[in-house]
């Protein structure tokens, strides 16, 4: 991050960790933004963030540059941005002079859900608080202790500094993760995809990598051990978006006369004060208070509102009974296009499946089922055996069970097919790839 003005942050280049599995879904929201190019470090697996920000700083520093960091949730809204940037800036300039910075919420209510920030009473001479500890969700009464004392924040989970002084904290403290990601990035590979480029850890060394968070690993043991560590105030209408209810919060001032929040195809009957998220058909209430109602393809949650966070007990209970619903999803994303699975039944499986223009899968066979497919929107090249045929709309073709075969969209708009799959075995798996432009194995 480089080049402050007095009114926006100027951010060099730009270096998105994620998960290998996500890189075509996180390619397609990066070429949304326009005019911004990046580069890709795919983890084979999660570690949690202390090893995401570890690997990022190990790239950041490479070509002997040590740039400022920017760490922030995702899943967070700040509606004045001119006051985020303000923050910012301030926190850039604290970064600068060495140390940690923290962004710090002041607290507008005794919420137990939050990390808390004790700060000292004076700021330092750039504005900054200096950081006496961290307490995560502390209990009701400890709250309002906090907030009638004046000297607590809560944790935004924000903080900037230089990406050398990350090295510097995470090899004091937690060493391990430090010499386990360094092996790692060392022993990397990279491959392109046009202008992209994706940089790969090495995957034997990364699984040998601790998994854990960047609090634990390091920012709540700074204060203890004198590691300098310092907060940023910001009051920007920052939200947590973490939890449903806290949605319905951000989202009140468009909610109906009852207080419900409605996104999708919704209606009520005698129902107050309620989320109701419908992806891909009608949810109606009668005599409901309260409630989150997120209706998806895969599944739909109803819970309480003052208890959505509890949802990742239903993720526990998911992984227990060893269900696909917590991995697997009815559309899927890939790197030209997405599919959506319809229905299935023995021996059958029904998708639909959209290629963007210019797309086209890679040229492979199935060894344990047949396809159909038929247009139902822009143009089809289909290679099948040793014939390359062209179809247009409402004409379809027959893939034969062990045929080599491709499909790609020649032309300028999305193409969009239906696919009938027959056969003894119908998983993913069952995919032999002789050529791919997106070098999947």
């Amino acid at each position: 991050m480089n080049g402050l003005d007095n009114s926006e942050i100027s951010v060099g280049d730009t270096l998105i960790v994620t998960n290998e599995e996500h890189r075509f879904l996180a390619l397609d929201q990066l070429r949304e933004l326009k005019n911004i190019s990046a580069e890709f470090l795919l983890e084979p697996s999660g570690k949690n963030t202390a090893p995401a920000l570890t690997l990022a700083a190990f790239q950041a520093t490479c070509d002997g540059s040590d740039p400022i960091l920017v760490v922030t949730p995702a899943d967070q809204t700040i509606q004045n941005i001119p006051a985020f940037n303000g923050s910012l800036q301030a926190s850039v300039r604290v970064a600068q002079a060495g140390g940690i910075v923290v962004l710090g919420i002041r607290p507008t209510k005794p919420e137990t859900g939050y990390g808390y920030i004790k700060r000292s009473s004076k700021q330092e001479k750039l504005g900054e608080y200096r950081v006496i500890e961290f307490t995560e969700k502390p209990d009701a009464k400890t709250v309002q202790e906090y907030l009638n004392s004046g000297q607590f924040a809560w944790n935004s989970g924000m903080f900037v500094l230089q990406a050398s002084t990350w090295l510097k904290a995470i090899k004091q403290f937690r060493e391990d993760i430090y010499c386990a990601c360094l092996t790692a990035w060392q022993s990397k590979s990279e491959d392109r995809l046009g202008d992209i480029v994706f940089i790969r850890p090495d995957k034997k060394a990364f699984e040998q990598i601790p998994a854990e968070s960047i609090d634990y690993a390091v920012i709540e043991k700074c204060p203890k051990a004198s590691f300098p560590i310092n907060m940023v105030e910001l009051d920007a209408d920052w939200s947590d978006l973490g939890a449903w209810d806290a949605v319905w919060h951000v989202q009140a001032g468009q909610a109906d006369e009852d207080g419900n929040v409605n996104i999708g195809d919704v209606l009520h009957t005698q129902s107050k004060n309620n989320l109701v998220h419908a992806t891909s058909r009608l949810v109606g209430t009668v005599g409901i208070e309260n409630l989150v109602i997120v209706e998806t393809p895969d599944a739909v949650l109803v819970a309480s509102r003052d208890r959505s966070q509890e949802v990742k007990q239903i993720i526990i209970q998911l992984e227990k009974k060893e269900r696909e619903e917590k991995n697997l999803h009815r559309k899927v994303n890939r790197p030209w296009g997405w599919y959506d699975s319809l229905d299935e039944g023995d021996r059958f499986k029904v998708k639909r499946i959209q290629v963007k223009p210019g797309a086209s899968l890679s040229l492979q066979l199935h060894h344990h089922r047949a396809e159909h497919w038929i247009v139902v929107k822009g143009i089809a090249e289909v290679t099948n055996g040793d014939k390359v045929i062209r179809l247009k709309e409402n004409e379809s073709t027959y893939i034969q069970q062990g045929e080599k075969h491709r499909l790609s969209n020649p032309g300028t708009e999305p193409l969009e097919i239906i696919e009938v799959q027959s056969g003894s075995y119908l998983g993913e798996d069952d995919i032999v790839r002789f050529d791919d432009l997106y070098n999947r194995d």
